[in-house]
C-alpha cells in the first residue's frame, strides 16, 4: 500500500472489529469493569501499537490484557506486565521512565515501537488461531512501515510463532528464554519469556534475565 502509515495502520486498528468473540469479550470487559477500576472508562476497543516511528528495536507481546490495555488504550500499559517491560525499557535507555499507567502519563520511547500479535484482549489470553491470522495484517504493515527496525524481541512463545510463520523462519529454533536467531529479511530476532504475573511471580523470569535481553537488543542493534 503505496500511501500506507502508522498512523493509518492505527486509525484501522481501532475502528476494527472483525472478530465477533473479540469484540464481544472486549466491551462485556469494558462494561463490567474490575472493581478496582471501577470509576474508571475503559477504553474497551482495538489497541494499536505505540512508539517511536524510526525505532530500530520492535517488540512483539501476545495482546491486550482485559484490564490493561484494554481499560487505558495503549499496549502494555496499567498492568503488571507493562510495569515490567516499561521498566526494563527505562533501565535499557529505550523510555524515558519506568512507569506506564495511562495514554496520558508522558511516557516517550525513543528507538523503541510495541506492538501486540493480536489487537483485542481475549479471553483467557487466548486467541483463536482464526483470530490471530485475521489481526496478522496490521503487524505485517507496522513491520514493513517501521524501516529501521533491526531487532526484534517476542514475548512469549506466541508471539514468537506469529513473528516466525510471518517472516518465513526456516528452520525454527525452539522458543526459549534467550534465544537469538537471524530472520530471513535479516533482523535479529531475539525471544524472551512474557513478563506475565504467571512468570513473574514464580521466578521463572527475573529481573536481571528480562535486563539482559534489552542490553542484547542494544548490542544488536
Amino acid at each position: 500500500m503505496a500511501s500506507d502509515s502508522l498512523a493509518r495502520v492505527t486509525a484501522e486498528i481501532v475502528d476494527c472489529s472483525r472478530c465477533p468473540r473479540l469484540v464481544t469479550w472486549r466491551e462485556q470487559v469494558a462494561t463490567e469493569k474490575r472493581a478496582s477500576y471501577a470509576g474508571e472508562e475503559y477504553w474497551g476497543r482495538p489497541v494499536p501499537g505505540f512508539g517511536d516511528p524510526r525505532a530500530r528495536l520492535l517488540v512483539v507481546g501476545l495482546a491486550p490484557a482485559a484490564h490493561g490495555g484494554n481499560r487505558t488504550g495503549r499496549v502494555f500499559t496499567g498492568d503488571r506486565s507493562g510495569d515490567w517491560l516499561y521498566g526494563a525499557l527505562f533501565r535499557a535507555g529505550y523510555a524515558n521512565q519506568p512507569t506506564s499507567v495511562s495514554r496520558d502519563d508522558g511516557l516517550v520511547l525513543t528507538d523503541v515501537y510495541v506492538a501486540a500479535a493480536v489487537r483485542c484482549a481475549p479471553p483467557a489470553n487466548k486467541p483463536t488461531p482464526e483470530e490471530r491470522d485475521t489481526c496478522l495484517p496490521y503487524l505485517e504493515r507496522e513491520w514493513a512501515l517501521l524501516r529501521e527496525v533491526r531487532v526484534v524481541v517476542v514475548l512469549g512463545s506466541f508471539a514468537y510463532q506469529v513473528v516466525a510463520g510471518m517472516t518465513g523462519l526456516r528452520p525454527r529454533p525452539r522458543f526459549g528464554h534467550g534465544v537469538e536467531v537471524e530472520l530471513p529479511d535479516g533482523k535479529t530476532l531475539i525471544c524472551s519469556y512474557h513478563p506475565s504475573q504467571q512468570n513473574t511471580f514464580t521466578g521463572v523470569l527475573t529481573e536481571p534475565m528480562f535486563d539482559a535481553i534489552f542490553s542484547r537488543a542494544r548490542q544488536r542493534s
